[in-house]
């Protein structure tokens, strides 16, 4: 049995959390979240707490115990205090705007570079070169962060391009001329 998937979670002041057909939702006032559970995990929802179990004769579902434990918490604490992700862009001429729900990014390129932001997802951009992404769901948030700093990695010269705040990118020496 799982150690993490054992753990209760608790469920904060003004959320609610139900299990109809296998599928999870987590309600609050920030918003609603779903998730479908496969057959042979069980959640039950009592006492203010949430606990995942697996169904009897099911042991090969084992694998999903600890990982929908985990998805059920990060819902939970996504639709109270929400995830945030913050991307910095490094390089002359770098430059990003907020159009409605487009994300024009200026990085170099002889275009410019438009990307559509997804619905429940906002998206700040701070001193034309900080992007903060946030919203509710830890899984959206991360996939569209990850797709616009796909879009110019850090090089590993000079180091430009769009990388996580707080990222460490390893730089390489570069051509060494004769001496």
């Amino acid at each position: 049995m799982s150690r993490i998937g054992k753990q209760a979670i608790d469920i904060p002041q003004g959320v609610e959390v139900s299990f109809i057909n296998n599928i999870v939702t987590v309600k609050s006032p920030k918003g609603i979240l779903t998730r479908e559970v496969k057959k042979g995990v069980i959640v039950k929802v009592e006492n203010n707490q949430v606990l995942v179990s697996l169904a009897e004769g099911s042991e090969e579902m084992g694998n999903f115990h600890g990982l929908y434990r985990s998805l059920i918490n990060n819902m939970i604490i996504g639709v109270t205090t929400g995830y945030s992700k913050i991307l910095e862009m490094i390089g002359v001429g770098f430059r990003a705007v907020v159009q409605g729900d487009l994300l024009d990014l200026q990085l170099g390129f002889s275009h410019p570079t438009k990307v559509k932001i997804p619905e429940g997802i906002n998206v700040k951009v701070e001193k034309n070169t900080v992007i903060d992404v946030s919203g509710i769901d830890k899984q959206a948030i991360g996939q569209f962060a990850a797709t616009v700093r796909a879009l110019k990695k850090p090089e590993p010269y000079k180091g430009k391009g769009i990388r996580y705040r707080g990222e460490y990118v390893r730089k390489k020496a570069g051509k060494s001329g004769k001496k």
